[in-house]
C-alpha cells in the first residue's frame, strides 16, 4: 500500500457518556481495498473502543460487547465555504459586495411607514440639522455622498413635501464614524406595526445546535 499523504480530520464517535471528539492524523492510502478508516491502539486503548473490520464494519465500547456501533463515513463537501454561504443568501445577493461588485440596497424588500397625520405636516417632522462643528459636517457630508452613489438615498427638492430625519453622527470605538437617523419624532407619528418582534431568547434556542455561528453587520442603514 502506497501512501499519498496525511490529513488530521475531526472524528466523532458515539458513547455511552457523550460522543467523543477526537483530531486524529490520517494516512491516505492510494491503494487500499477497503472504504474505511483505522485508528492507532493509542486511540483504542484510552477509550476503550474494538473495531471489528468484518463485511460490515463496526466498533463496540468498554465492555458491553453486545451494543455494535457502525463506522459511517459522509463525504465532505467540496464547494467554496464562501460560495455556500452566499448560495444561502442568493435572493438578498445586491445587498453584498462580492469582489468588485458595488454594495447596492436590498431591491424588492421596501419598508413602508404609515403615519396617523396627514400632510402639511408638523414642524416637528421637518427639523433642521443640529448644529454641528466643521468637521462634524465634513464628516456627514462623506457619509451622504457614499449613500447617494450607492442608490440608498436620494436628494430631495426644497419643495417637496416629505418626511425628513436629522442626521446624526455617531463616532465608533474603533475610530470610525457612522451616519444614523433621529427617528423619536418620527416615531411619535408612526402608526405601530403590531407583528411580534422576535424574543431574544427565542432566537438563542434556534442556536442550540448550530455548528457555526456568525454575525453580520449593516454597512449602512438611512
Amino acid at each position: 500500500m502506497t501512501s499519498i499523504g496525511t490529513i488530521i480530520k475531526e472524528t466523532i464517535i458515539p458513547h455511552r457518556k457523550g460522543n467523543i471528539r477526537l483530531k486524529p492524523e490520517f494516512v491516505v492510502l492510494d491503494d487500499s481495498h477497503i472504504q474505511g478508516f483505522l485508528l492507532g491502539t493509542d486511540y483504542q486503548r484510552m477509550y476503550g473502543i474494538d473495531i471489528y473490520n468484518s463485511t460490515n464494519r463496526y466498533i463496540t465500547i468498554g465492555t458491553n460487547k453486545e451494543k455494535k456501533y457502525s463506522l459511517d463515513i459522509y463525504q465532505i463537501s467540496s464547494q467554496d465555504p464562501l460560495e455556500e454561504l452566499l448560495n444561502e443568501f442568493r435572493e438578498a445577493q445586491p445587498a453584498f459586495a462580492i469582489g468588485e461588485e458595488p454594495l447596492e440596497k436590498i431591491k424588492g424588500h421596501d419598508i413602508e411607514l404609515y403615519l396617523d397625520v396627514e400632510r402639511p405636516y408638523p414642524p416637528m417632522l421637518k427639523r433642521p440639522p443640529y448644529p454641528s462643528s466643521l468637521e462634524t459636517r465634513k464628516e456627514i457630508e462623506k457619509h451622504v455622498n457614499e449613500l447617494l452613489d450607492m442608490d440608498v438615498i436620494r436628494k430631495i427638492g426644497h419643495k417637496e413635501v416629505v418626511e425628513i430625519t436629522t442626521p446624526v453622527l455617531i463616532t465608533c470605538h474603533y475610530g470610525n464614524s457612522r451616519l444614523c437617523g433621529e427617528c423619536r419624532a418620527l416615531n411619535n407619528y408612526t402608526k405601530a406595526d403590531r407583528h411580534p418582534i422576535p424574543r431574544i431568547p427565542h432566537a438563542l434556542d434556534k442556536l442550540a445546535k448550530a455548528k457555526y455561528i456568525t454575525k453580520m453587520e449593516l454597512n449602512q442603514t438611512p
